[in-house]
């Protein structure tokens, strides 16, 4: 029996497989988008104990959740498993990467960075993304919004230190086109999504990096996957792809298993299968291309020597201002910051580097949050000694004879202590240009990552320095992330693995995505850029994609259908 054959096969669908699904597919060709994980409408991102259990992709004990946790030596690096990619778990910002950090660096001479291409050439492809993903802004300037205590607590707490807070664009749809921002009404949507479900704006409940449950983050299954499958993509789930090759006639051969993750057959066992296309796009993240072609390397001989380089966790670094305070009538009282409040980020500052009159290498810093059942979590910690108090006073009422007192609200509050644990902590989180040292092997058939956070140490304490300057301007106790004390970091943005470069030796792929040796084989994702976007890089990749897909719709490429 022939194999199914495609023009175009994609694997994964996050920033960069989403786009390069949709223009191609627009353009007429015929597409199969392959996601190893679930489909998640509004409603279906667990929030119980036992939903969260088995929310991890674990797929050889039967899990295919959402959370991908990866742990190498010295970094840990948390990616998304789902229809949608990263965009399920993101915390939604959109951020343009500044002009100034395209830089060019001498490779030969020991840089670390050369993009091959620049902001000018990016522009055109970050507006279109920007029609599809529709950002907008925090209205922090109406209510509700205007109560949301960490929005203020961190421009109160920047501008402090001369710094100028901003409202980053967000994938969140806080009001209808031409309409007052209202929490909770039904989003009038141009086009019905895949998943046929009615949408709600932001109810500020903070959940963003859990999956938004009410449909209110602009995702790309509600945009860029809902279009690609309206103009005729296959999008299939489930379909984990393990090997593919470059087939004698021309085109590539993809081998996936199918796994059984819903639906009556959920007890089968994976199934295999093949396909074929005439263009092969991977775009299954930093860690899964990368991998995948560590992996299929026989097959791909003549492949770039830098396969696995230029690793990095695009600056990435969690910090906590707690315990925050501030001055009312002369005294030092507990400051409420709500970190549940709104979405997972608000606003940002830029903190300038060398290439624009500062110090070293640039970063920005953002507010953040979690949810509340999170903020009840870290209460637990402060309550032992009010309960225990409570118990002692019960204990000698009834000691001395008098009796309890029957009406328990009084105790009861109490039990609850000082929350300034809870709701006076804000979260912030550093991201910026470290230097893509790292380099991405397999180990006994293991992917394992080789990354020292000594060679951007200057970076990080300049981060760690600000961040401290930030939670004392709040009256709070700044603390580190814990793995900070243990030599380890957490990164939701790992780059590189893939880069771009102007040739063979100095990257996997050109300024187009193609892998050089290979015509036909593409890179469309955070694998391809040659060091750290600095700035929250979905946008960047999504615009690097959307470049790809015009280089090969181009008249005259030879790609059409």
């Amino acid at each position: 029996m022939d194999k199914e054959h495609f023009d175009a096969i994609v694997i994964g669908s996050g920033f960069g497989g989403s786009v390069m699904a949709y223009r191609l597919a627009e353009a007429g060709h015929r597409v199969c988008l392959l996601e190893r994980g679930k489909a998640y409408p509004p409603g279906s991102f667990p929030r119980s104990p036992h939903g969260m259990r088995d929310n991890f992709w674990i797929p050889g004990e039967g899990r295919f959740g959402l959370f991908d946790f990866w742990s190498f030596h010295r970094i840990h690096a948390l990616v998304a498993s789902g229809l949608g990619g990263g965009s399920l778990i993101y915390a939604n910002v959109l951020m343009r990467k500044d002009e100034k950090w395209f830089v060019q660096e001498d490779l030969e001479q020991g840089g670390y960075e050369h993009w091959p291409i620049t902001r000018f050439d990016l522009d055109p492809h970050y507006d279109a993304v920007e029609r599809m993903l529709r950002p907008q802004r925090y209205p922090f300037d109406r209510e509700p919004y205007s109560s949301t205590s960490k929005t203020k607590a961190f421009a109160d707490a920047a501008r402090g230190l001369g710094l100028e807070p901003f409202l980053p664009g967000l994938a969140v749809t806080f009001a209808n086109d031409g309409q007052a921002p209202v929490p909770g009404e039904p989003i009038r949507d141009e086009y019905p999504n895949l998943h046929g479900r009615i949408r709600q704006t932001c109810r500020l409940c903070g959940e963003c990096d859990f999956g938004c449950n009410f449909g209110s983050k602009n995702t790309l299954d509600f945009n860029y996957l809902s279009a690609a499958k309206r103009h005729g993509a296959e999008l299939r789930t489930g379909c984990e792809v393990k090997a593919f090759e470059p087939r004698r006639e021309g085109g590539y051969a993809v081998r996936y298993l199918e796994h059984p993750i819903s639906g009556p057959n959920e007890d089968r066992e994976s199934r295999a299968h093949t396909i074929t296309a005439n263009r092969l796009i991977l775009a299954a993240g930093t860690i899964g291309s990368t991998s995948l072609l560590l992996r299929n390397r026989s097959a791909f001989p003549g492949i770039s020597p830098m396969l696995g380089t230029r690793f990095c966790g695009n600056g990435d670094l969690l910090a906590f201002a707690i315990r925050a305070t501030e001055e009312v009538d002369g005294k030092r009282v507990p400051r409420v910051i709500d970190p549940g409040h709104g979405p997972v980020i608000t606003s940002a500052v830029r903190v300038a580097d060398e290439a624009d009159g500062g110090e070293g290498r640039g970063f920005y810093l953002e507010d953040a949050g979690f949810p509340e059942h999170i903020a009840w979590l870290l209460h637990m910690f402060a309550m032992p000694r009010p309960i225990g108090r409570m118990i002692r006073r019960r204990f000698i009422w009834d000691w001395w004879g008098k009796g309890p007192d029957p009406n328990l609200g009084s105790q009861l509050s109490e039990v609850f202590g000082n929350t300034g644990l809870s709701t006076g902590v804000l979260p912030m989180l550093g991201m910026g240009r470290d230097i893509p040292n790292g380099n991405m092997k397999l180990r006994a058939g293991r992917l394992a990552v080789d990354w020292k956070r000594r060679k951007s140490g200057a970076y990080f304490d300049r981060v760690r320095r600000v961040s401290k300057d930030l939670a004392q301007e709040l009256g709070a106790r700044y603390m580190d992330d814990p793995l900070w004390y243990l030599n380890r970091l957490i990164t939701v943005h790992p780059l590189g693995g893939c880069p771009m470069g102007r040739n063979v030796k100095e990257g996997v792929v050109d300024s187009r995505g193609e892998v050089f040796g290979y015509p036909g084989l593409f890179i469309a994702d955070g694998s391809i850029m040659p060091g750290p976007v600095g700035a929250n890089p979905s946008l960047t990749i999504a615009a690097v994609a959307d470049r790809i897909a015009d280089g090969i719709l181009e008249p005259g490429s030879g790609t059409a259908p």
